[in-house]
């Protein structure tokens, strides 16, 4: 059964859904503060998030932000604002989708059914293998001789992004632009920090291999197997 997590500040709205989605066999979660979504999201594996952008607290465009370090879900927002600079804000912020209220409901549906059916038609059983090295981008899981690692799930998009192209060097703006999916700004510094971490993690999982390596200046990339001699 498909999980759903629906994310508003209107419970009328979030029952209305529960009981659509329910008699369509889903299992539906909602959550009207983006507290409890994330904590939600902390213990639960859901297939798509329905999300709205006004909220108490944080708006829906950092909770989203906040969701992308956690969770990969694809991630539709659903709000009365349905200006053209929401909709880039929301796809900038790391949505997938984007619905203005009032809505059909049927059109909600499709959407969801579609954003859940791509996931698993790009990433069906894709895995990177460099020796012992497994990169499971199914199950969103590294792994070294059978070993798991602890990645967070922007960690783990670095290295597969980096991995998927062996050898490419990524100016830290083509990195940002693919993983963050916004422009870098004044943010190099934190690109650098997360390079540096997941550099860290690899190489402890890997028994000291360095599979990312830094271009002075210019970059990262992936060396495969083959180029893992001492640096």
């Amino acid at each position: 059964m498909k999980k759903l997590l629906f994310v508003d500040d209107d419970n009328d709205f979030l029952e209305s859904n529960r009981l659509y989605f329910q008699k369509k066999q889903y299992e539906v979660f909602c959550a009207d503060r983006p507290q409890e979504a994330l904590r939600v999201l902390a213990d639960l594996a859901v297939d798509c998030i329905v999300l709205d952008i006004s909220m108490p607290g944080i708006d829906g465009f950092e909770l989203c932000r906040q969701i992308r370090k956690i969770s990969a879900a694809p991630i539709i927002f659903l709000s009365g604002f349905s200006d053209v600079g929401n909709r880039i804000a929301s796809f900038r912020a790391g949505g997938d989708d984007f619905l203005a209220k009032p809505y059909d409901i049927l059109e909600l549906e499709l959407r969801i059914e579609a954003r859940i059916r791509k996931p698993e038609q790009v990433f069906y059983s894709q895995t990177m293998q460099f020796g012992g090295l497994c990169i499971d981008e199914n199950r969103r899981v590294i792994t070294y001789d059978g070993t798991p690692g602890d990645f967070s799930a922007l960690q783990f998009d670095i290295v597969a992004l980096l991995a998927a192209n062996p050898g490419k060097v990524f100016s830290y703006e083509q990195l940002y632009d693919c993983v963050w999916k916004e422009p870098i700004v004044k943010s190099r510094h934190n690109l650098q920090v997360a390079v540096a971490t997941v550099r860290q993690k690899l190489s402890q999982l890997c028994g000291g291999k360095q599979y990312i390596r830094t271009v002075s200046r210019k970059g990262y990339y992936f060396a495969p197997d083959e180029e893992q001699n001492p640096e």
